[in-house]
Formats: C-alpha cells, structure tokens, sequence
C-alpha cells in the first residue's frame, strides 16, 4: 500500500504514523551491528575532502513537491552540528543504515512505478528510485541521532551521463557519499560523478557544487 501524500491533518498523521513504523522497524532489525565484511572507520582517507558550496542553486522540482509533504525532512535546524563528528558508533549506524536500507528497498523508477517522471518520497511501500534510497536513509540516520544538516541530498551526473541523487554525509573525515548503486561508502571526490548542487546546511534551499549541467529531475532507480 502506497500512503497517500495529502495536506489534510488525516493524512499527514496516518503518514507520519507509518514513517515511526518504517523507522522503529529498520532500527530494530539493524541493531546498530556492523555487518560481516562491512568497510571501517580507518580505511576512510587520512586527508578529509570537502565540497565547497559555490553560491545559490535552483532545487529539484520534485523536491520542492517533497517538502511541501513532509516539511519536517526538509526543515534546517541551524542549530544542530554542520558536521559529523565519526566514531565507531556513529561508523557503525551509517554503514548499517546504508547497506540496510539498499537491500530492502526495491529499485523502480518513478515512471514504472507511478507513472509520473519524478516524485521524492520516503519509500514507505518498500518501493523508490535513487533519492528516496537516500531519504530514507536519512530520515533513519536522524531518528538515530546523527544531526540532520549535516545529510544533505545532493544532485549529481552519473556514470551514464544522467541525473542521479546521492546522500552527502559532511564529517570530520570529509565529504562522504551514501549511494544506492554500491553499498561502498566513498569520499565526494572518489564516485566518479559530477557533483552539481545540494541542500543548504543554513536554509530550505540549495547551493552550486559547480557542476555545468544541472539535471531537472533525478529519475534513476
């Protein structure tokens, strides 16, 4: 069951109430172990690498639709840490989420499975396409108590050449990426990907990577 996305109290409520659900299950499911093989906190480069916001950038479409529905994941709370600051605890919650959450969500366009282009959402039917892979990981990350605006979605050109989106995590250890086409966590400068814009951290807004070609929408799976 798909939960429909409406302004209504109801709705908003039945909404939020799933969400808690999704969130208190992976949670419970994840333990917060670090899975068998899973990367650590030392292999990270020693030299931090951060991608330096250029000024003003106009959001994704969809996104602007995606906060109007769920306003509290896009809110900035200023302040909250720009950065994390990773530990083994924290290493360990974001190799979890992350690994967790590329095995149980099923990858589908928004085109193949809603019959529209582009549309941001949580996956609450178990079903996305890249940036809902990435909200739900952040969402999950946040209810787990890593500070929000310092996870910001961010718009990227691919490997293909296309719109992609991906889940910057801003660390004492750098710019990381959080991606559903590998469950490898990689610097920023390391994916191989043209890095466009993102969230601001000071504002429901975004800012220039620097990237020329700025997709309109971001419809990988």
């Amino acid at each position: 069951m798909r939960f429909p996305v409406s302004k209504r109290r109801d709705g908003v409520t039945a909404r939020t109430g799933a969400l808690r659900g999704v969130a208190a299950g992976l949670l419970l499911a994840l333990g917060m172990a670090v899975p068998v093989g899973a990367q650590t906190l030392a292999a990270l480069p020693a030299s931090p690498s951060f991608a330096e916001p250029l000024g003003a950038a106009k959001p994704i479409a969809a996104w602007v639709g995606f906060c109007q529905s769920y306003a509290a994941e896009c809110a900035v709370d200023t302040a909250e840490a720009a950065r994390i600051t990773l530990n083994a605890s924290t290493w360990a919650q974001i190799v979890a989420v992350n690994k967790r959450v590329n095995k149980s969500v099923r990858a589908m366009t928004d085109m193949d499975h809603l019959g529209v282009p582009d549309r941001w959402d949580l996956a609450e039917d178990g079903i996305g396409d890249c940036e809902d892979f990435q909200l739900l990981k952040r969402h999950l990350l946040a209810a787990a108590g890593l500070p929000k605006r310092a996870m910001r979605m961010t718009v990227v050109i691919d490997e293909k050449g296309e719109g992609h989106a991906v889940l910057t995590l801003i660390t004492d250890r750098g710019d990381l990426v959080l991606d559903n086409k590998t469950s490898q966590i990689l610097p920023w400068h390391r994916t191989g990907y043209v890095f466009v814009k993102r969230e601001s951290q000071d504002a429901v807004a975004w800012v220039s990577l620097g990237g020329v070609t700025s997709p309109a929408m971001t419809a990988n799976r």
